[in-house]
């Protein structure tokens, strides 16, 4: 089984709207995808973690997978989030083949701690009748070793893995094992950084031989997005200093002053943008008011740049 399209980066996250009455937004939503394909991404991830996967109903978490996929109309795959425990995340891989997402993206498991060899058995089980390619997510509580991760190329629906834990030597390790290994599928197995606000370790990751990525910015300014990747493309690195500099290490800081600000901020900066994305789903938090001033500093600042 092979990914659906070459995801090259920047790639899109988009977040999911809700109303003021707590309502999933699905105009919203669809001018908010048809936004982030119009700007140039590769692929959407929708319902993931920006998207607030884990605050959706199930019948709320279809409607966006139908809206999204009905929006990109064969343009660029759609990926969904799937995640929770073994049953609740094998529903997911149902759901979204059911609504004609093209791969999946495999979240952590719910709360339960494992090894390496837990983690690849929930992954096995997840998967294992599952038509659609599935790109495995390594952060949090579920964390691979070199072995393991190799053995996700006996899977055939496994078609990735996205790292979301930073260490770069670890991950070093998984992407020399896999490469070399002489397994069938070992060339065409795509690694992707998702770690938060990714342009900032872009360059670390791309050394070891992992190019992709998500950007959390693409969801509410795909300029700065794309200028970003297409300095790091053409090794204009006064321009990626600029940019890390200006906006994306404030940005960066900004982000870390309070627990799931890497959600809560972003809606931030749709809104300052124009898109009405709503409110966070608790239990997060919404950007208290001078960080949503100092935000729009920072995106200001980031455009300069590109002035």
């Amino acid at each position: 089984m092979d990914l659906p399209a070459a995801l090259v980066p920047p790639l899109s996250f988009p977040l999911t709207p809700f109303t003021d009455d707590d309502r999933f937004a699905a105009d919203v939503f669809a001018a908010h995808v048809d936004q982030q394909i119009a700007a140039g991404t590769s692929a959407v991830f929708v319902a993931c973690g920006t998207g607030e996967f884990t605050a959706l109903g199930r019948d709320e978490y279809r409607e966006v997978l139908g809206v999204a996929v009905r929006t990109a109309a064969g343009r660029v795959p759609v990926f969904a989030g799937a995640g929770g425990g073994p049953a609740a995340a094998r529903a997911c891989l149902a759901d979204a083949a059911d609504c004609g997402a093209e791969g999946v993206l495999l979240l952590p498991p719910y709360l339960v701690s494992s090894t390496p060899r837990g983690v690849l058995g929930h992954i096995r089980y997840v998967v294992h009748d599952s038509p659609l390619p599935v790109i495995v997510y390594q952060r949090a509580n579920a964390r691979l070793d070199p072995a393991t991760a190799l053995a996700l190329l006996d899977l055939e629906q496994v078609v990735g893995l996205k790292d979301g834990l930073g260490d770069i030597e670890h991950m070093q390790r998984i992407v020399a094992t896999v490469r070399t290994s002489g397994h069938p599928r070992a060339a065409g197995f795509a690694f992707l950084n998702g770690l938060p606000t990714a342009e900032l370790s872009a360059r670390a990751y791309r050394a070891i031989g992992v190019g992709s990525y998500s950007s959390a910015v693409h969801a509410f300014a795909p300029d700065l997005a794309h200028a970003f990747a297409r300095a790091l493309d053409s090794g204009d690195d006064a321009r990626v200093d600029a940019l890390l500099a200006a906006f994306l290490l404030p940005l960066a800081d900004l982000r870390d002053t309070v627990p799931g600000y890497a959600v809560s901020l972003v809606k931030a900066g749709a809104r300052l943008e124009g898109i009405p994305v709503g409110p966070v789903r608790p239990p997060l938090v919404e950007a208290l008011p001078e960080h949503v001033e100092q935000l729009a500093r920072i995106i200001a600042a980031g455009r300069a740049v590109l002035a």
